[in-house]
């Protein structure tokens, strides 16, 4: 039997841990993991793209516990009323092959972008950081904002969307959160005054939602949007003038902002800041870019953290997932098994 948690129960068990706790102890595991990159079994995630969107999968393993997320990213999808990106993922055994725990990813993969946001904004962000400004305000915004909030305190916004219904969806949204909110009339005046920007609008295109002009010295850029071939948010000129850093490299430069850029242009990985082996923000008048498209390795820790945070609960239920025979010769028995016979099934 697997375990799986499903999407009630990971609602169930967020409201059960409170929400700040949760994002608390899901960048722990995010970060930890970091710290050991050199464990991992990395690849770029294996893409299959489409004239709608992208399906994709994204495996990752330490040598013993093996995991992946399918995923995908669709953005007309809402104009039927759909996600954008939903997603699933499972843990396996490596000693075994069998999978051990399963889980929606749909709300996970929102909970995990943010909180590896946020911790990459401990490293490369001014310490004194109070203001971000956030540019789209889709399903990805309320996440970002509260994981900012939990982790680094940042409680002042400053939000610009295309779509006045987006802005009043996320200002209701984070009613009661304690943050000062202010609705920009442009992209030009959300980054006004911002110690951080985060960019996550959906269009998958080359766009330029923040041009070199808007950004000043000593600003923190969270770039989330730009995450598959041909779809960006910076204008190039910001790259040159910054200090980029990526999650996976061979991955970032497929899909990430510094596709734009020659292969060779120079990227620190964010592990290596992690780990003390590099230098995150080095004076407070740099300008450091996290050029986010999100690795396997945060959706192995979030499998992770689930899977720990569920043991002893009540919230995930047991699939009948594996054909386990109690001779492993005779899977065919399986399809002979009657109520006379019922142990040609191993049961956990």
């Amino acid at each position: 039997m697997v375990q799986f948690v499903g999407v009630d129960n990971m609602v169930r068990l967020i409201s059960y841990v409170g929400m700040e706790r949760f994002l608390l102890g899901l960048a722990n595991y995010i970060e930890s993991d970091f710290r050991r990159w050199n464990e991992f079994e990395k690849e770029p995630r294996v893409a299959s793209h489409s004239r709608d969107g992208v399906i994709e999968l994204m495996p990752a393993s330490d040598g013993k516990l093996y995991g992946f997320k399918y995923v995908n990213g669709h953005p007309k999808n809402t104009r039927d009323g759909r996600q954008t990106v939903t997603a699933f993922g499972v843990l396996s055994d490596v000693g075994t092959g069998y999978p051990t725990f399963l889980s929606e990813m749909t709300i996970m993969t929102a909970l995990r972008t943010a909180a590896t946001s946020a911790l990459a904004a401990k490293y490369l962000a001014r310490h004194d950081a109070s203001t971000m400004a956030i540019i789209g305000l889709g399903a990805q915004s309320e996440f970002q904002a509260l994981a900012f909030k939990t982790l680094l305190s940042v409680d002042k916004l400053r939000v610009y969307d295309i779509d006045p219904a987006a802005t009043a969806k996320f200002i209701r949204n984070t009613s009661g959160w304690g943050l000062e909110i202010v609705s920009a009339d442009s992209t030009a005046d959300a980054v006004l005054g911002a110690d951080i920007i985060t960019t996550v609008t959906a269009d998958k295109l080359n766009a330029t939602i923040l041009s070199d002009n808007m950004v000043g010295n000593g600003v923190h850029i969270n770039a989330v949007g730009g995450d598959c071939p041909g779809k960006t948010e910076l204008q190039r000129d910001i790259l040159l003038r910054a200090d980029v850093f990526v999650e996976f490299p061979e991955q970032t430069r497929i899909e990430g902002e510094i596709q734009q850029m020659p292969k060779g242009f120079p990227v620190t990985e964010l592990w290596q800041v992690i780990a003390g082996e590099a230098k995150g923000r080095r004076s407070r008048e740099q300008i450091t870019i996290f050029d986010s498209v999100g690795f396997a390795t945060e959706d192995f820790s979030t499998l992770r953290y689930l899977r720990d945070a569920v043991q002893g609960t009540e919230f995930y239920t047991e699939l009948d997932l594996l054909a386990d025979p109690v001779d492993p010769r005779d899977l065919f028995g399986v399809l002979s098994a009657t109520s006379e016979n019922p142990r040609i099934l191993r049961r956990a």
